[in-house]
């Protein structure tokens, strides 16, 4: 017995040594392929950006809310400060400029005067801090010309009855879509009517009050939303005196349920006289 196990050491301890060697070779070969990387270089690393959006010739009431909905911080330069009757004059960088999305790039407008007098407190910046600007690429406002592609021939129609249905449809929905203003004011923009209407929107504004939290970015989107809706009111736009009295009532929920809203409150109820005696 002792002598067989004696002549089957060699063998075993040879299997052993290979199983090692094997093992040590396997363990190498795979820290080669976790550490490689292709060409020597390192994995890129995506950058997150955003495009800065066009606000130039805007009312800045409405500039402003279209540059934080998109990202950005902004602060007014300039002699003419940021009141919410005032046009944009110009704005930098140019829209379309690709930035870096640094959390709320600054971008700078600068303002001029209207017709309409300036009223409240000017905003000259963002109500929340800004980052740094990084562009990161060409501005892609151009848009490089296509060339017309060839029409394609005209089929024979093998039911000349359709042709009649084709002229069933017309443009004659823009009478409905019209919102005459209820009074006309020297110098103020016209209602957009890709906008909803202002009554809409205090509609829409209460019942979101009523299922979101008071967080700083909830007061914002409230704050914008109250300024347009007494902004717009006192250009005269449509159903303005009915928006602000449903404002009003925003107001009171913005109390009871956050704590704010008296000083909102106030700038409505004087929107709504101003409006109502224009109107009489």
């Amino acid at each position: 017995m002792a002598l067989r196990i004696a002549t089957r050491l060699p063998r075993l301890a040879i299997v052993g040594v290979v199983l090692l060697l094997a093992s040590a070779t396997l363990a190498v070969g795979a820290a080669k392929r976790l550490t490689a990387v292709p060409n020597g270089a390192p994995a890129p690393v995506a950058v997150a950006t955003l495009v800065v959006p066009d606000v130039s010739g805007q009312a800045f009431v409405f500039a402003k809310g279209t540059l934080e909905d998109t990202g950005f911080a902004w602060q007014v330069i300039g002699s003419v400060h940021g009141y919410a009757v005032n046009n944009v004059a110009s704005q930098s960088p140019p829209a379309g400029t690709r930035v870096r999305d640094t959390g709320a790039p600054t971008l700078s407008v600068t303002l001029k005067r209207t017709p309409y007098p300036e009223r409240g407190n000017p905003e000259d910046v963002s109500p929340y801090a800004g980052t740094s600007l990084q562009p990161v690429g060409v501005k892609t406002t151009s848009v490089t010309p296509v060339a017309p592609v060839p029409a394609a021939p005209k089929r024979a129609r093998t039911k000349p009855q359709a042709k009649p249905a084709t002229k069933e449809v017309e443009p004659k929905v823009a009478a409905p879509t019209e919102r005459p203003p209820a009074f006309v004011v020297a110098g103020a923009p016209t209602e957009p009517l890709k906008e909803m209407a202002l009554t809409q929107r205090a509609e829409l504004l209460s019942a979101w009050i009523g299922t979101h939290p008071k967080t700083k970015a909830n007061v914002r989107h409230y704050l914008y939303q109250h300024s347009w809706i007494v902004t717009g009111a006192a250009f005269g736009w449509w159903h303005g005196a009915e928006a602000l009295r449903k404002l009003i009532a925003v107001d009171r929920v913005a109390q009871q349920r956050w704590g704010i809203g008296k000083k909102s409150q106030l700038v409505a109820r004087k929107a709504l006289a101003d409006v109502e005696a224009r109107t009489k």
